[in-house]
């Protein structure tokens, strides 16, 4: 299945990319059973490489892995998993509290997300993605928030919204799209499919060894049970691994 040609060229793609960002997938695994989030976070500077994933709960929060390297807090330590009620909330920053402080109001995610914009980063402007799976109408939204042409001053708000999910494949959104000139060029385009594997630890394993492993930091996969909602969550800290995997 992931050697499959319908998604050879999009796999192909991400691996061949030294710093697509940080990325998000979500989809369903091969047998429906469970539903899937894929996130994972890269770095090129000492400050972003320092950091590891903590699970807490069925929550995972970015931490310094040595508190004494860290410069600056403010774009890289967040939440990047969250629950409320139906819903399963991923994204790559703090957005990720202002979605779940919408849902517990009665403000949908995409009407959340019309409050934020890329991050204040010159000159990277690093797009802000999220994406979200609401178990109540078996459905998943994918978003992105970002500049024009990496110029500040005009936000681009794109939404995706699936309104079901096919067996075995997730679709990916990134950040970053290639480097050019030392500046890091948002990512263009619709999210592409990729191959979703039927146990958390092939997924980890897969998309572990697809990351350019210079600039990999962390990956998580979280899967949630289609039947009864309870999630299950695998973590890769390059920091804690020992040996690259």
């Amino acid at each position: 299945m992931l050697a499959s040609a319908r998604f050879a060229n999009h796999a192909a793609h991400l691996g061949s990319i030294p710093c697509p960002g940080r990325g998000i997938i979500i989809g369903l695994t091969p047998s429906q059973c469970h539903y899937v989030q894929v996130y994972w976070i890269m770095g090129r500077s000492e400050n972003s490489r320092n950091r590891i994933f903590k699970q807490e709960g069925t929550s995972v929060v970015n931490e310094a892995y040595d508190p004494a390297k860290m410069t600056d807090p403010s774009l890289i330590i967040y939440r990047p998993i969250m629950e409320e009620g139906p819903y399963h909330i991923v994204t790559n920053g703090d957005q990720t509290d202002t979605i779940v402080k919408g849902l517990k109001t009665g403000v949908s995610f995409e009407t959340s997300l019309l409050a934020r914009e890329y991050e204040p980063d010159p000159p990277h402007y690093t797009p802000r993605i999220s994406g979200v799976i609401d178990m109540n109408h078996r459905n998943y939204t994918l978003s992105i928030l970002k500049t024009a042409n990496q110029q500040p001053g005009l936000c681009i708000r794109n939404f995706y919204k699936y309104d079901r999910f096919t067996p075995g494949t997730g679709h990916c959104i990134h950040t970053y799209a290639r480097e050019e000139d030392g500046v890091l060029l948002t990512y263009a385009g619709e999210p592409y499919e990729l191959p979703l594997p039927e146990t958390i630890e092939e997924s980890l394993s897969y998309y572990w060894s697809l990351l350019d492993e210079h600039n990999r930091v962390s990956l998580l996969v979280k899967h949630i049970d289609a039947r009864t909602g309870a999630a299950k969550l695998g973590i890769i800290n390059k920091h804690e691994t020992g040996v690259e995997k």
